[in-house]
C-alpha cells in the first residue's frame, strides 16, 4: 500500500496562532463591520428615537417661575436683640439660614393657605386621575371572577374605603410644594433665585411671588415678636433691679449709721488708720525677718563646709564685692596656671604669681566672713522688730479686728449697691432706646424682580431627550454589533484560516439557498450555478496542481461536525475531475451514509460495507453516474471503524488504484468518530471542509490538530457556505469571478 506522508512532518506544526499584532485595532475591519450592519443600527435608533418621542409627547410639561430677592445681612440697630440672643453669626451661615427658611415649611403651609392649594387640580390627590395600572389586588381578582371562587381575606378587605381627613390633604400637598421650590443662590452676590416648578404656568408665578412676600412678611413678623418679647423681658427685668438696688442702699445707710462711720476714701478714723499703719509696719518687719531668717539657715547650714561653701550661698554670692574679689582671685588663678606651663614651681615670677594668687583668696575669705557676719546681725535685729511689733499689735487686737470687720462689711455693702445700679442703668438705657425705636423695624430683603408666567416649560426637553436616546440607542447597537462580531469565533475569511491553521486553502464554495442537498449534489452537473460551478473547479485546479510530481490518487474529504457540507464537495469535486480522469466516488461514512439518497440508489444496493465484508463482488457494489463510478455505504454494519481498519480494506484500497485514476472517499467528521485517520493513512491528500461562519475555531484546530498529530497528509481547506453578498458587505475578497457571473446580485440573496 503506497502512503505518500513525505511532507507531512513539516505540517506537524502547522496550526499557527494569529500574528503578534493582536492587540493592534483593525480600524478599517471595524469600519467594515458596522457598516455591513448600518441598517440594522439606523433601524435601532429610529424605533428607540420614535418610542422616546412618544413617551415624551404623553409627558405633563413642567414650567419655572423664579422670583428673585435680595437678602442683607442685618444693619447695625440702635437696639440689636440679635446680639442679646448671640445669633449673628458670619455672611455665608446668614445666608444659608435665610435659604433655608424660604424652604421651610411653616412659610410652605403661609403659601398652601394664601393660595388655597388645596383644592388646585395638581395638588389636590382627590383631583388626580388613576393611575394607569392598578395595584388593587383584590379588585383585579373580582373582576377576573377569582374572587368568588377561591375565598381569600386580604388586608385591605379589613379596614373600610375612608376619605383621607382634611389635616392629611393639607400635610400632602404642603410636601408637595416644598418638593416643587427650590432656592438657588447667585454666585458672588447677596441675591437668590426662588424657583418654583408647576404644570400650570400661572399658578407657578403667584407661588413664587407668594414666597417672597411671605418670605418678608415672616421675616417682620418674627423680628417685631422678638422686639416685643424683648422689651417685657426687659421691663420685667427692670423692676426687679430697682427694688435689688434700692433694698441695698438701704442696709449701706443704716450700717453706717449703726457703726457711727465717715466714709473718707473708706473707713476713716485716727485709731483704725494707726492700727492700720501697725498692722503694715509688722507686716513689713515679718517679711524682712522671713528673708533674714532664710540668709540666716542657709548660712548655718554651710558652717561646716568652711569659707569656700559659704560664699556660694546667693546672698554672698550676689553681693557685689565678693564678685569683685572673685574675678580677682580667677585673674591670678589664671595667671598662675599660664605661668606653671611656662616655669618652674620655684621660679620667681611664678612665686610672685602664687603669692598673689592667696592674697587674693585671703582677700575674698575675709569678705566672705564680714558679709556671714552681717547676715547674721541682721537677722537678729529682723527678730527683735518682729517680736516688737506683735507686742503692740497684740495689744490692740480687739480693735484691729472690730474695724477690719467694719470695713469688710462696708465695702460688700458698697459692692452690691455699685453693682446693682450698674445694672439697673443699663436695663434702664437699653429700654428706653428699645421704646424710642420700636417703630425703626424694617425687613432685611426685598424683592428684586418679581416672578412672571413662563411661557415655555423646563421639562421635559423633548428634542434632548429623543437626541440622546438616539445616541444611546446607535452606540448599544454600535456595541452590540461590535460585541457580536468579537464574540463570532468562527472563520470567514481565507486569510483567517491561512494564518490560524498555517494551511492553504484551496477554494471558496458559495452558500447556495432555496435547494435541497440532493440537489446541491448535482449542482456541478447540471451547470445552472455558474459561480458554483466555478468554485469547485477552483478546488479541482488546487488538487490537480498540488499532485503534479506525485499523484495523489486516493483523497479523502472530511469536516469537523456533521452538516458542514464535505458530502456535497466531495460529489462535485468527484464530478468535476470525472471530466478529466477515471474517478471513484466512495461513501465511507457509514453511520450517515448520504451518497445513496442524493443520487436516488435503490434501497439495499450494496456498497462499501457489503465489499468488505465479502457479502457483495465489486461489479455489484460500483455504480456509474453522471459520468463517474460512485460506491455509496452499503448495509450499515455495527463496527465501521473495524471493517476499515481491516486489512481487506486495504486490500481493495490498493486494488481501486490499479482500476481509477482518482478515488475520492467522503469520510465521517473528526470531532464524531476516529474513522477520519483511520482512512487518512490510506490516502494521499486530505482535504478539510470548513463551514464559513459556523464551525467554532477550537473545534477545527482540534480537528485539525488531531489528523496531523496522526501525519495525516493534509492538502488544503475547502472553505464552504460562505454568503458571498454578506462577506461583500463586510470588505472580505473572494475573487472576481462571482461579479462576473453575477453570483453575488442573484443567488446568493
Amino acid at each position: 500500500m503506497e502512503s505518500s506522508t513525505s511532507n507531512t512532518p513539516d505540517k506537524l506544526t502547522a496550526i499557527q496562532p494569529l500574528d503578534d499584532n493582536n492587540d493592534e485595532i483593525d480600524l478599517l475591519k471595524l469600519a467594515r463591520t458596522l457598516w455591513a450592519r448600518k441598517w440594522s443600527i439606523v433601524s435601532l435608533t429610529l424605533i428607540v428615537m420614535l418610542v422616546t418621542a412618544l413617551v415624551v409627547l404623553s409627558m405633563t410639561p413642567i414650567y419655572r417661575a423664579i422670583s428673585t430677592l435680595l437678602i442683607e445681612k442685618s444693619q447695625a440697630q440702635v437696639v440689636s436683640i440679635e446680639q442679646m440672643y448671640g445669633i449673628e453669626g458670619s455672611n455665608s451661615e446668614y445666608l444659608q439660614t435665610q435659604f433655608e427658611l424660604i424652604r421651610s415649611r411653616s412659610l410652605a403651609e403661609r403659601v398652601v393657605r394664601e393660595l388655597n392649594l388645596m383644592h388646585h387640580p395638581e395638588f389636590d390627590p382627590r383631583q388626580q386621575p388613576e393611575p394607569l395600572i392598578d395595584l388593587n389586588l383584590t379588585a383585579r381578582l373580582r373582576e377576573l371572577g377569582i374572587g368568588s371562587v377561591v375565598p381569600a381575606t386580604l388586608p385591605e378587605d379589613l379596614d373600610p374605603t375612608i376619605e383621607p381627613a382634611e389635616i392629611e390633604i393639607f400635610d400632602q400637598v404642603v410636601r408637595d410644594l416644598r418638593e416643587r421650590i427650590t432656592v438657588s443662590p447667585v454666585a458672588r452676590s447677596q441675591l437668590v433665585h426662588i424657583q418654583v416648578d408647576m404644570a400650570d404656568p400661572q399658578m407657578a408665578a403667584r407661588t413664587a411671588n407668594a414666597l417672597a412676600n411671605g418670605f418678608i412678611e415672616q421675616q417682620m413678623e418674627a423680628r417685631m415678636e422678638m422686639s416685643m418679647t424683648a422689651t417685657n423681658w426687659m421691663n420685667t427685668r427692670l423692676d426687679e433691679l430697682r427694688d435689688t438696688l434700692r433694698r441695698a442702699e438701704n442696709r449701706l445707710q443704716e450700717f453706717r449709721e449703726k457703726e457711727n462711720l465717715v466714709d473718707v476714701g473708706g473707713v476713716a478714723t485716727i485709731s483704725a488708720n494707726e492700727l492700720s499703719l501697725t498692722g503694715d509696719r509688722m507686716i513689713d518687719a515679718r517679711r524682712e525677718r522671713a528673708e533674714a531668717e532664710s540668709q540666716y539657715r542657709q548660712v548655718q547650714a554651710m558652717r561646716g563646709g568652711g569659707w569656700q561653701q559659704l560664699a556660694t550661698i546667693p546672698a554672698v554670692l550676689g553681693h557685689p564685692l565678693i564678685q569683685q574679689f572673685r574675678a580677682e582671685q580667677a585673674r591670678a588663678r589664671a595667671r598662675v596656671d599660664e605661668l606653671s606651663k611656662r616655669y618652674g614651681r620655684l621660679h620667681p615670677t611664678l612665686q610672685a604669681a602664687q603669692s598673689d594668687l592667696n592674697a587674693a583668696e585671703a582677700s575674698l575669705r575675709g569678705q566672705v566672713e564680714q558679709i556671714v557676719a552681717g547676715i547674721e546681725r541682721n537677722y537678729q535685729l529682723a527678730v527683735a522688730n518682729e517680736n516688737s511689733l506683735r507686742s503692740s499689735f497684740n495689744a490692740n487686737r480687739e480693735q484691729i479686728q472690730d474695724i477690719s470687720r467694719k470695713e469688710f462689711e462696708l465695702r460688700e455693702l458698697q459692692r452690691e449697691v455699685d453693682t446693682n445700679r450698674a445694672l439697673y442703668d443699663t436695663f434702664l438705657g437699653r429700654l428706653r432706646e428699645t421704646t424710642a425705636t420700636s417703630d425703626l423695624e424694617s425687613a432685611n430683603a426685598r424683592i428684586v424682580d418679581r416672578a412672571t408666567i413662563p411661557a415655555e416649560p423646563i421639562k421635559p426637553k423633548k428634542t434632548l431627550i429623543v437626541a440622546i436616546a438616539g445616541l444611546l440607542a446607535a452606540f448599544v447597537g454600535i456595541g452590540l454589533t461590535l460585541l457580536l462580531d468579537a464574540l463570532n469565533n468562527t472563520f470567514r475569511r481565507t486569510e483567517d484560516v491561512e494564518q490560524r491553521l498555517n494551511l492553504p486553502v484551496l477554494g471558496i464554495v458559495p452558500l447556495i439557498k432555496n435547494r435541497k442537498r440532493n440537489e446541491i449534489a448535482h449542482l456541478f452537473s447540471d451547470g445552472q450555478d455558474k459561480g458554483f460551478s466555478e468554485s469547485i473547479r477552483t478546488i479541482r485546479t488546487g488538487v490537480v496542481l498540488a499532485s503534479m510530481e506525485n499523484p495523489q490518487k486516493v483523497m479523502v474529504v472530511t469536516s469537523s461536525i456533521p452538516g458542514e457540507g464535505k458530502s456535497t464537495v466531495a460529489a462535485n469535486l468527484a464530478m468535476a475531475l470525472g471530466q478529466m480522469e477515471k474517478v471513484l466516488l466512495i461513501d465511507a461514512d457509514m453511520r450517515r451514509p448520504t451518497l445513496a439518497k442524493n443520487f436516488d440508489f435503490t434501497v439495499g444496493t450494496p456498497g462499501l460495507a457489503n465489499l468488505i465484508a465479502g457479502t457483495a463482488k465489486l461489479d455489484e457494489c460500483v455504480r456509474r453516474v453522471e459520468g463517474i463510478d460512485m460506491m455509496c455505504a452499503g448495509s450499515v454494519p455495527p463496527n465501521p471503524l473495524e471493517l476499515l481498519s481491516s486489512p481487506r480494506f486495504s486490500k481493495m484500497i490498493e486494488f481501486l488504484r490499479s482500476k481509477y485514476d482518482r478515488i475520492i472517499i467522503d469520510s465521517p467528521p473528526t470531532q464524531a468518530v476516529s474513522d477520519a485517520v483511520v482512512l487518512a493513512t490510506h490516502a494521499n491528500a486530505l482535504l478539510y471542509v470548513i463551514k464559513a461562519e459556523a464551525t467554532a475555531v477550537p473545534l477545527i484546530e482540534r480537528g485539525v490538530g488531531h489528523l496531523l498529530q496522526n501525519r495525516a497528509p493534509i492538502t488544503g481547506i475547502v472553505l464552504n457556505q460562505v454568503d458571498i453578498k454578506k462577506a461583500q458587505k463586510y470588505g472580505y475578497e473572494y475573487g472576481g469571478y462571482y461579479d462576473y457571473y453575477g453570483y453575488s446580485d442573484s443567488k446568493a440573496t
